[in-house]
């Protein structure tokens, strides 16, 4: 069946691409339309470029058009997907500098989401105007916040996706079983979920995983060297969160950053022990980098980006080249991304039923959570919806020390962001760890919020009235 598709942030390099690639690889959608909005026009022109150029290639009927006016990529949708991050990361290194002028190492401090929120709370309004109906697809940081905002604030249906949760199918490889043969469950919060059942073949494989920990775990942590930045599914870090709350963790969960200062990509403060220094974050994460957190890997990480960029540049300007073996090569022989937006589109569309890792309101899923807080938990998608499956409860110990704080730092945000509370944004800097005075809390809270960027979201935060008379 043919939908109607607004891409928010459709210029993103890595993002876009892939998502054109999946959508002209699956003929239930032929017909459909895709509207890429960004306000970044020459990246758009060059992914509207690779778009028709890979439809034209596969012989598919899918037609693209693009636009910098987001209401217009709205108009008719029946799916908005949305990847924008407002700042980028040039910002963040900015901001960086300012906080680490202030003893603070790399994501020190905590500021906020509100450019994030903002913009997520703008789309689903607007939507709610423009297309009612339609589902929010949302693929940009701060999934669990943003998520959960828009499902308090508007009646727009909401579905957050990450792609963390393949890290159960690293733990496999390394250990040695093949990854088909597993059934799973991680369900948490975005960042933060936990292998609550990993079967191999109808037996209970955690003993396997002892058995590695045991055996090879230290010759792994000794001998090897990451060739990705975010290649630490089996680090040391997460054996021993696995030793401390009982279950493994998953994705993202592994690199829990111990706070984080970017206006985009606000984490749980959960393990900050593991992030002091970068000596530190090498023994927990490995070498060469430490883990995806640190200026070294960021770098790294940026660059492949911009290699990525210049080789489609490259592909595109050669209309000799052909895009789809270009695509089977970047994702390592594989067709599709394995990202699960184009699928759950097909499921909800075309009654396509299957079970999918979602991000939705919680309704239930998990014990002991409101149901207005959204959860990562496994979802029956169809065309009846998404339903959420109940997988009961989490242990007391890892609700307590693990999910609980992380769902308190969203409140604390989601409050900060909808009262304008300026001293909220100030406990959040003299919370962290490296903060050692409430005056070295306080000016580098001021100075972020000065800095060329945040004019917005300075006027947009005031101290409460009489602040600063006792």
């Amino acid at each position: 069946m043919a939908i109607k598709i607004g891409v928010i942030g459709g210029g993103s390099t890595q993002f876009a691409a892939g998502l054109i690639n999946d959508l002209c690889r699956t003929e239930s959608l032929a017909g459909s339309h895709v509207t890429l909005m960004d306000i970044d026009q020459e990246r758009l022109a060059l992914m509207h470029t690779l778009a028709v150029r890979f439809s034209d290639e596969l012989g598919v009927d899918y037609t693209f058009e693009t636009t910098t006016d987001r209401q217009a990529a709205l108009q008719d949708a029946d799916f908005v997907v949305n990847s924008a991050y407002v700042k980028g990361h040039g910002h963040e290194w900015m901001m960086r500098d300012i906080a680490g002028k202030h003893g603070y190492y790399y994501d020190g401090v905590q500021l906020g989401d509100y450019y994030q929120l903002r913009l997520i709370l703008d789309i689903a309004q607007d939507m709610e105007r423009i297309c009612p109906d339609a589902w929010l697809i949302q693929m940009a940081n701060p999934v669990f916040n943003c998520c959960t905002l828009v499902t308090r604030e508007t009646g727009i249906k909401t579905c957050g996706l990450c792609h963390g949760y393949h890290g159960y199918r690293e733990i496999a490889e390394i250990i040695g079983i093949d990854s088909d043969g597993i059934t799973w469950q991680a369900p948490g919060f975005n960042h933060n979920i936990w292998l609550t059942h990993f079967m191999y073949h109808g037996e209970d494989a955690y003993p396997l995983i002892d058995e590695w920990i045991e055996t090879k775990a230290e010759e792994y942590w000794r001998t090897h060297i990451a060739t990705q930045t975010h290649d630490v599914q089996m680090s040391r870090a997460a054996v021993h969160q696995y030793h401390m709350y009982g279950l493994f963790p998953i994705g993202d969960t592994v690199r829990r950053v111990g706070a984080s200062n970017t206006v985009g990509c606000t984490v749980y403060r959960g393990e900050w022990w593991y992030h002091t220094d970068l000596e530190t974050k090498k023994h927990w994460f490995g070498e060469p980098w430490g883990g995806p957190d640190t200026v070294q890997a960021r770098t790294v990480f940026g660059e492949n980006l911009e290699q990525l960029m210049a080789m489609l540049a490259q592909a595109i300007g050669d209309p000799k080249a052909s895009l789809a073996e270009l695509a089977v090569e970047v994702l390592g022989g594989q067709t599709m991304t394995g990202e699960k937006i184009v699928p759950i589109m097909d499921a909800l569309v075309n009654d396509r039923r299957g079970e999918f890792q979602v991000n939705v309101p919680n309704q239930g899923a998990i014990e002991g959570i409101s149901d207005d807080v959204v959860v990562e938990v496994p979802a029956i998608v169809s065309k009846k919806g998404i339903q959420p499956i109940h997988v009961g409860a989490l242990p007391p110990k890892l609700m307590i020390e693990a999910i609980l704080p992380h769902w308190l730092d969203m409140e604390r945000n989601l409050l900060a962001f909808k009262t304008g509370d300026r001293s909220i944004l100030l406990w959040n800097a003299l919370d962290s760890h490296q903060t050692r005075s409430y005056d070295q809390g306080l000016e580098v809270t001021e100075e972020l919020l000065a800095m060329e960027g945040h004019e917005e979201m300075n006027e947009h935060f005031k101290y409460p009235p009489n602040w600063g008379e006792s």
